[in-house]
């Protein structure tokens, strides 16, 4: 089965509400009030659900409870007032509370914008294969890069109020090839390791076929990055991907120990990958839209979006 567009949901306005919720790991308390500080600059006003201040009473890398963050992602998606849930950080935790959230309520409620990264790629995974729909790898309201880059709250705000204009995706000033070549497919991605570490579960995607794949990581060392390919590969999953795309990979090492795996992993499936995108753990992360069909032109460095990523 070849990937296929998925839903997009609308654009949004000035005085929209935004709901911000905290999956992963528990939400530096200033951080957090900077980043809503900024979402209100916008013209947008940011409600923070119950339990995205919270800390697990006992595994304090995690945001609260499981059921707690569940329960805050199926009240933000479910509230007909909200037009878009804003993940406040990754960390780790997503895919133990993935799986408790209401998705029959969640597919009820009407398409909105969903925007995270890092640990959020579960769930750009889940509201892909679960509920049909587009999503943005994008900066988090709590993190250090959405603080202080305005490159990346530029990204941001252009892609989730006209879109149109950042339609064709430019790379950081290093992108260049890895291998040449255009391709055409749907896009989808994230962070590399929470892809391999979905396969297996009963809602995983079954492959990436047909599909230009967006990849970046953190702190993951040159032989564990070649672990979680080599598993991507010996699964099929790689099969039939039409491009890659290679965002950041801070405190992965010399990038020319990375380069040199991914070269040696990504090299041999015989399409069109880029590199240095700009996307991801690094200085600045570029919004990138999931689930949109679109053109990847490698040595140009660029991946032009056949639509907008919001409607």
């Amino acid at each position: 089965m070849t990937l296929e567009p998925l839903t997009r949901p609308r654009r949004l306005r000035a005085g929209d509400r935004v709901a911000v919720v905290a999956p992963s790991g528990p939400v530096p308390e200033d951080r957090l009030d900077a980043g809503l500080d900024i979402l209100r600059g916008w013209d947008l006003d940011p409600v923070v659900l119950p339990h995205v201040r919270d800390t697990h009473p006992e595994l304090g890398y995690l945001g609260g409870t499981d059921e707690a963050r569940a329960r805050d992602l199926t009240q933000a998606w479910c509230d007909p007032s909200v037009s878009a849930v804003i993940c406040a950080r990754g960390g780790y935790g997503v895919q133990r509370m993935v799986d408790l959230a209401d998705w029959d309520a969640m597919r009820a409620a009407a398409p909105k914008v969903f925007v995270g990264y890092s640990d959020i790629t579960a769930l750009h995974e889940a509201f892909a294969v679960r509920l049909g729909l587009a999503t943005l790898h994008g900066p988090m309201t709590g993190t250090e890069t959405f603080l202080k880059d305005a490159r990346t709250q530029d990204s941001l705000r252009a892609t989730l109020f006209e879109p149109e204009t950042v339609q064709q995706l430019h790379g950081l000033g290093d992108t260049r090839p890895m291998v040449s070549g255009r391709a055409r497919g749907v896009t989808l991605g994230g962070c590399v390791s929470l892809i391999a570490a979905d396969l297996g579960t009963p809602h995983a995607r079954p492959s990436a076929r047909g599909g230009l794949l967006l990849i970046e990581d953190v702190e993951e060392e040159n032989y564990r990055l070649d672990r979680i390919l080599t598993q991507l590969l010996r699964a099929e999953w790689l099969d039939g991907v039409a491009g890659v795309v290679l965002g950041s990979w801070a405190q992965c090492g010399p990038y020319e120990q990375i380069r040199a795996v991914l070269a040696d992993r990504l090299g041999g499936l015989g399409v069109p990958v880029v590199e240095e995108f700009g996307f991801g753990h690094g200085p600045t992360n570029l919004t990138m839209p999931l689930g949109v069909p679109a053109v990847l032109d490698a040595d140009a460095g660029t991946l032009t979006l056949d639509v907008p990523a919001l409607v």
